[in-house]
Formats: C-alpha cells, sequence, structure tokens
C-alpha cells in the first residue's frame, strides 16, 4: 500500500466528515447577471458588529472561528523555517517573497487539499487540459503548496522527472520516486535551463506576483520548444447571478479584501479581472493559447450533481480555514484588530451557509504552447 493511496484515504475521510458537519442546502436555479463593482471602499468593522448583534442570539460559535490572539513572533533560527507568526498562525518565512497572504500550517494546509480535490472534480478527475503526451519526460510544478498535485501527476506519468517548487517547505518527505521538492521563489530567476522541461503547471498564485509578464517569460524560457505551459487563477469576488450576493454583504466584501490587500502589497489578485494569464502567455511567445472559463458554486444550492458537490467542497475548504486565508490581508496590511477579523468572519460563515444565498466565484485555467525550434 503507497504512500499517496493512504493520503487520499485519509484526504477523503476527512472531506466526508467536513461536509456532514455543514448545513443541508436546498438547491436553487438562478438567472440573469450581476453587475457588483470592486471599486467601492470595504465598510466599516461596525457594519459587521452591527449585523453580528442581530444574529448573536441563534448563534453562539463564532468564537471558535479564531484563534486567540499572541503576539508575532519569528522563533525559529533557519532562514528558510524562520516562519512568522501572526495571532498563533504560521506564515512562510521572511525569505524571498515576504509579502504571501496565505498561512502555511495544518490547518491552512488542509483547506488547500480539498481546494485541490473540487478542481480535480471540476476538470473530470483530470490533473491538466494540455494535450500532453503519454512519454512526457519532466514537469515542473510552481508554486506546489502541499505538493498534491506533483504527487497525483508523477503518481499519473511514473516516467517522468517531476519536480515541485515553493517559498514554503510544507511538503510531504513520502512521495513518489520520480518527485523532488525544491524551496525556490518563482519571482526571482528560475533556476532550471533553458529548453529543459516538457510541461510547466502554474496554479493559484494570484496575490504572489508583482509581475506576471516576467513569470511568463520565465516559464516560456525553461519549456521545451513543442512543450506546454498551463495556469489556473481564481478570482478573489464571490458574485452571484441573482443579486443574492449584494454590495453589503460579507460575501461581496471577500473579494475586495484580496483586491485591496494586492494593491498594497503590489502583488494583484485581479488576474482574472485583468486577463493577465492569456496576455502575458501571448506577449512571453505562446502559440495555440486555449482558454477555459468556469463559474464554481460555493455551497450546494445549484441543482446540477457535478456542480452541487464541488459547491459543497468549495464550503467545506472555507470552512476548514476562514481565518488563514483572511488573516494576513485584514490585520498586516488593512490594519484589522482579531476582534474585527472574528466579527467578519462569523458574519460571511452565516451567509455561506445560508441556502438563500447562491454565491459562486469565476475561475480560469489557460494553455498554450512553446513554438517548435525552427
Amino acid at each position: 500500500m503507497d504512500a499517496s493511496f493512504l493520503a487520499k484515504q485519509n484526504f477523503f475521510f476527512f472531506c466526508a466528515t467536513l461536509i456532514m458537519a455543514l448545513d443541508e442546502t436546498t438547491p436553487v436555479t438562478v438567472t440573469g447577471d450581476d453587475d457588483s463593482t470592486t471599486a467601492q471602499p470595504l465598510h466599516p468593522v461596525t457594519h459587521w458588529e452591527q449585523l453580528n448583534e442581530e444574529v448573536e442570539a441563534q448563534d453562539n460559535d463564532a468564537d471558535s472561528l479564531i484563534s486567540d490572539p499572541a503576539e508575532s513572533t519569528a522563533s525559529m533560527t533557519s532562514s528558510i523555517l524562520s516562519y512568522r507568526t501572526i495571532q498563533g498562525r504560521t506564515f512562510h518565512s521572511e525569505r524571498g517573497n515576504a509579502q504571501y497572504w496565505a498561512s502555511n500550517d495544518e490547518q491552512q494546509n488542509e483547506s488547500m487539499d480539498i481546494v485541490h480535490h473540487f478542481l480535480s472534480l471540476l476538470l473530470d478527475d483530470k490533473l491538466f487540459l494540455s494535450p500532453l503526451k503519454d512519454n512526457i519526460q519532466s514537469a515542473l510544478d510552481i508554486g506546489t503548496g502541499t505538493g498534491i498535485w506533483a504527487i497525483d501527476f508523477a503518481d499519473q506519468f511514473p516516467g517522468a522527472k517531476v519536480v515541485g517548487t515553493d517559498i514554503s517547505p510544507i511538503q510531504p518527505s513520502w512521495v513518489p520516486p520520480n518527485l523532488e521538492f525544491h524551496i525556490d521563489d518563482c519571482t526571482q530567476p528560475w533556476t532550471f535551463a533553458p529548453d529543459s522541461i516538457d510541461f510547466v503547471h502554474m496554479r493559484y498564485l494570484f496575490g504572489s506576483i508583482k509581475d506576471w509578464s516576467a513569470l511568463f517569460k520565465e516559464a516560456f524560457r525553461t519549456c521545451r520548444p513543442g512543450g506546454w505551459v498551463e495556469s489556473h487563477e481564481a478570482s478573489a469576488m464571490m458574485e452571484s447571478d441573482d443579486g443574492t450576493v449584494t454590495d453589503t454583504s460579507a460575501m461581496h466584501e471577500w473579494g475586495r479584501f484580496f483586491i485591496e490587500g494586492g494593491k498594497k502589497m503590489g502583488q494583484p489578485c485581479t488576474i482574472i479581472e485583468d486577463d493577465l494569464q492569456q496576455k502575458c502567455m501571448r506577449e512571453a511567445g505562446f502559440e495555440d493559447i486555449q482558454v477555459a472559463d468556469y463559474k464554481i458554486a460555493i455551497g450546494g444550492w445549484p441543482k446540477d450533481k457535478k456542480m452541487r458537490e464541488i459547491g459543497q467542497y468549495v464550503l467545506a475548504a472555507l470552512e476548514q480555514d476562514f481565518e488563514g486565508y483572511v488573516l494576513y490581508m485584514a490585520s498586516q496590511l488593512l490594519g484589522w484588530s482579531m476582534q474585527e477579523v472574528k466579527v467578519y468572519c462569523a458574519q460571511l460563515r452565516r451567509e455561506l451557509r445560508s441556502t438563500a444565498n447562491h454565491p459562486f466565484f469565476r475561475y480560469r485555467a489557460v494553455y498554450g504552447r512553446k513554438p517548435q525550434t525552427p
């Protein structure tokens, strides 16, 4: 029995347990379009305090969403492992890109593994859309995170050498023999030889890249002629087709956290809105560029069975770690206290669990081929 099988069994048990804990949802058909804007300023915390007080008697479990405050510190001496601690949660070290917004502890990592699962369901259990050959020799996963995509890819292509890179060493040590992980910063010049990789995969890098043009140029340089580069990104904005995600809702505010935080860092979160994947891929020199757009439900409200299952996993991923997603943006960049974050997350949780709301977010996959050498 191999490591990936055991890991998947534990993962599916964890997901099933978490989803069963969520409130039951009723399928709803949605129609129309919503023209919500991201230009408005963030609501003051008093807005969420008022909403919180209105439902306090019906919902007394908000305290479980956020850990108790703890003084921010860096306790480990290694330059790679010197994680910062913010309100009891760890974030990657100061090495390289020191303003990545997501936590890197176990709670957040479990959430990201659920993200990997619902994205696999979205693609009908496929790991990629590019027309790869069965005899692919090499693959590179940029921003590998927990390494779960790279592990699955290495299992699928045992004859290929697979490398996953990330700024935090949070990957498992028990992996397929054809896979290795490197601690590397993709915003710096890549260390891979030119024309050396058959397939470059990048996913969920929004809010972590200052220069997307430079990123795709590095991918182009590294990719072998005739090879493929594939980029998957999500919009931070929660939307609805029926007006249930209102401008005053915590659901709408979620995306504005990331948009405003991204502006302050100089690392945009509006990748889909600005069409950066396709523009930068074309600028780098790729050809045969293909774009696949999706609307992913949050919660079990869709009538379609597949989209309902995906939506339940999306909600499970968020429920696993509201704090880890929003804490850095809110407290370090926008000046919110932990109490303010707690109040906001409590309201967001209520809205996402409500059967009356039908939120979704946009997701885009773009892939292109490096031209063959003349």
